[in-house]
């Protein structure tokens, strides 16, 4: 660490090693020319302590140890047949280069990972296949192509504010939008409406996924 507090990874490829981020005293500054291959990264600092410069994540398992939130950055680095576990809410992965200019932004990419032992709310995939990807099931689920579904979804009555405050806006999310999966349990009680009453809907669509 040095006397400003950041810790940097960068010009260089780290393979087969345990990478603990966990000092909330610390910046953890990753990139840029930095390539990461079969490392596991054990996250547990905030948000506004980790920032991404393009590093490339291969076959990387993440352990999430305390929630991450609105955490947008994933889009600043490349991920491929990586592994995520935790909690993640607000988090955005993928390619969206109009999300910052900076360089590291224009080239993030996500593809062949597993998040089947993440708990996701409130995150989006960006500018990237989902079909390559694995999503957490039951109580997440995943909202494939929102933008060009919205109006198939807005067909039917959804409990609670689910439908005003989500449903309706679909159209409006970035155009790189691809998925976009809610946590049932967190978003019933933010929606005044349950999960159970959300499933009775959400199986009436072969868009999601849950």
């Amino acid at each position: 660490m040095d006397r400003l507090g950041n810790v940097v990874f960068s010009d260089r490829e780290i393979t087969n090693e345990r990478l603990e981020l966990t000092d909330n005293k610390a910046n953890y500054i990753l990139g840029p020319n930095l390539t990461l291959k079969n490392c596991t990264l054990v996250l547990k600092v905030s948000a506004r302590h980790l920032s991404f410069k393009l590093p490339h994540f291969i076959d990387c398992t993440f352990e999430v140890k305390q929630e991450l939130k609105n955490y947008q950055s994933w889009v600043a680095a490349s991920l491929k047949g990586c592994r995520f576990k935790g909690r993640l809410r607000g988090c955005d992965f993928g390619h969206w280069p109009d999300y910052m200019s900076l360089p590291w932004y224009q080239h993030g990419s996500i593809e062949d990972c597993d998040f089947t032992e993440a708990r996701l709310d409130a995150c989006r995939i960006m500018g990237s296949d989902p079909a390559t990807l694995r999503f957490p099931r039951w109580p997440c689920f995943t909202i494939l192509d929102p933008i060009g579904r919205s109006r198939e979804l807005n067909s039917v009555q959804w409990p609670g504010r689910f439908g005003r405050v989500i449903i309706e806006d679909l159209h409006t999310e970035p155009v790189p939008t691809r998925a976009l999966t809610y946590h049932a349990p967190s978003v019933a009680e933010r929606m005044e409406t349950t999960a159970e009453e959300l499933r009775a809907v959400i199986e009436k669509f072969d868009c999601i996924v849950y």
